[in-house]
């Protein structure tokens, strides 16, 4: 899955913060940032150089995904007989957000873990959340975003 990654050039300093871990993807509230005719929301956080990036409204393309990627060691499923191998997809409804509702999906098993294709860009999608994939009303597996 490619990544938005935003550039220092694409974008100016216009505030300080007391440290990127104490904020989250899609966040809106708490920026203290104003003088925006749309909200701000962050779209990227970088702890190791502890710089936090917002995009205005919240049509900002560095706020949708297309999809994620879950790694091998982060992936769960219910039932060994639905595990993926490599090389196979298939279609599951998915949740990426507390309370979000369903979404539909395209899992596919790579090397690297399983790959997951949202049928509609999804906004707010941070490394660190589950994602969890159903089909109908059971829960088939789920996993931490990377």
């Amino acid at each position: 899955m490619e990544e938005y990654h935003f550039a220092e050039s694409d974008g100016k300093k216009i505030g300080e913060h007391n440290g990127a871990h104490f904020y989250t993807i899609g966040q809106r509230k708490g920026l203290n940032i104003g003088g925006h005719v749309n909200p701000l929301f962050i779209i990227q956080i970088n702890t190791e150089t502890n710089t936090v990036y917002v995009g205005e409204g919240e049509d900002h393309k560095g706020l949708h995904r297309p999809g994620l990627l879950i790694k091998n060691e982060d992936i769960h499923w219910l039932k060994k007989v639905d595990e993926l191998t490599i090389g196979e997809s298939k279609r599951y409804e998915i949740r990426i957000r507390y309370r979000q509702p369903l979404s539909g999906a395209t899992l596919i098993k790579t090397d690297n873990g399983l790959e997951v294709h949202f049928d509609a860009l999804k906004s707010s999608v941070a490394k660190g959340q589950f994602a969890a994939w159903y089909s109908g009303d059971v829960l088939v597996g789920s996993g931490v975003i990377s």
